[in-house]
């Protein structure tokens, strides 16, 4: 097909989508403001020492040139869909036939927020959390602190799962220095429950990881402020730090926000199950985080979840353009599906998942975190056209 399409992001979603439409012979434009894909699920191993900055990053141009898509390295500032225009920092315009929006979030602010690091956040923080770290160990001990946020405007884009990974991966990589004693270790989230969207076996499963590693919970305080020696909770209670790595939940982009797209309370752009924009005549796009989910309570954004709702972009699209009216929904995809790693421990890690129907958390003792590096291992393969392609196994 000659039908143009410009994806906006360089994310798990927006390079998903950009594969799927030059599969179906779209001529394809993808943005980013940066030169590499960041594989963010195998990133909580750089803190640890376990994997290093070049084991998590794969070269965009790369990517591109293997895969058949044109790369554009840029900020994006604007979006104007009636002019069907995109422009960029450095005042380039691209015009479009059509649109996938796949720019991700932003982060809910939470005062003091500059005295955090985070793993899921700019990629350069997990760096920093690993000097902190050696700092620590080099000083003979200290507090450290992992939590997460919520964004009461929209729950989906609570990121909870990473948090658990950086303690339980700390405590494996301090035990295995030998020097588990000097540290304290704490979790916090201002939910009652945190984690409850896995089910609630499952997240009590994971408090009890907590209390038996003797890692001490926080939970049901909302934040007042992060300081640079602690946080500060709402009922004035203050937990000493000397390290807080802390996940906000994800909020719209504010290139959204100062967009003509139709936005939910959250600045999330609007899609139909088809993930088109309404409005748009099926012109716009949007996957991922930059979408707002409809379905249950317990939804939540996932990589997995992006990649496949990039195919359904392809497939739907490429009815439009022949005139097909059969249009596929991402609704019946949404399900929970994680691989939760421990660390190189006897209990390396557990597989969770949930949907309508369940949730299950089944633990794998000594393989675990062995099967995600094997899963981080393919993904950057894959992406290269190493490997071949096994659908469904492209996103924890």
């Amino acid at each position: 097909m000659s039908a143009k399409v410009l994806v906006l992001g360089g994310g798990i979603g927006g390079v998903e989508t950009a594969f799927a439409l030059c599969h179906k012979c779209f001529d394809v434009e993808l943005i980013s403001n940066r030169d590499y894909l960041y594989v963010y699920p195998i990133s909580i191993w750089i803190p640890t020492e376990e994997y290093r900055w070049e084991d998590v990053t794969i070269p965009l141009k790369e990517i591109a040139g293997r895969n058949g898509f044109k790369l554009t390295i840029g900020e994006v500032t604007g979006i104007s869909t009636k002019e069907k225009k995109v422009f960029l920092a450095d005042g380039t315009v691209k015009e479009y036939e059509y649109l996938v929006i796949a720019l991700g979030g932003s982060k809910v602010k939470h005062k003091g927020i500059e005295n955090t690091l985070s793993i899921c956040s700019e990629p350069e923080q997990s760096l920093k959390i690993r000097d902190r770290l050696k700092k620590l160990i080099e000083k003979g001990g200290g507090i450290i602190a992992s939590g997460f946020g919520g964004n009461p405007k929209d729950p989906s884009g609570v990121r909870g799962g990473p948090a658990f990974e950086f303690i339980f991966n700390l405590d494996c990589y301090l035990k295995k220095k030998g020097i588990r004693d000097k540290f304290e270790l704490h979790f916090f989230a201002p939910m009652e429950k945190p984690g409850i969207r896995l089910g609630e076996k499952n997240a009590e499963k994971a408090y009890q990881m907590l209390d038996k590693l003797n890692i001490k919970r926080h939970f049901g305080k909302k934040i007042k402020e992060f300081r640079k020696d602690g946080i500060v909770f709402e009922d004035d209670s203050f937990l000493k730090t000397d390290l807080t790595m802390f996940i906000p939940a994800t909020d719209g982009h504010p290139v959204l926000k100062n967009s003509d797209l139709p936005l939910n309370e959250a600045g999330f752009v609007k899609i139909e199950p088809s993930c088109a924009v309404p409005g748009t005549n099926e012109t716009v796009w949007a996957v991922g985080d930059s979408a707002a989910l409809e379905g249950p309570k317990w939804k939540a954004k996932q990589g997995h979840l992006a990649e496949v709702m990039g195919r359904i972009v392809a497939r739907n699209l490429e009815n439009k353009i022949k005139g097909i009216e059969k249009r596929e929904s991402y609704l019946p995809h949404l399900h929970i599906l994680c691989l939760m790693d421990m660390g190189p421990c006897w209990m390396s890690g557990a597989l969770v998942s949930r949907n309508d129907k369940h949730s299950r958390m089944i633990p794998l003792p000594f393989i675990g975190h062995s099967l995600k590096k094997l899963w981080g291992w393919y993904y950057k393969a894959s992406k290269l056209k190493k490997v071949p392609r096994i659908p469904g196994f492209d996103a924890p």
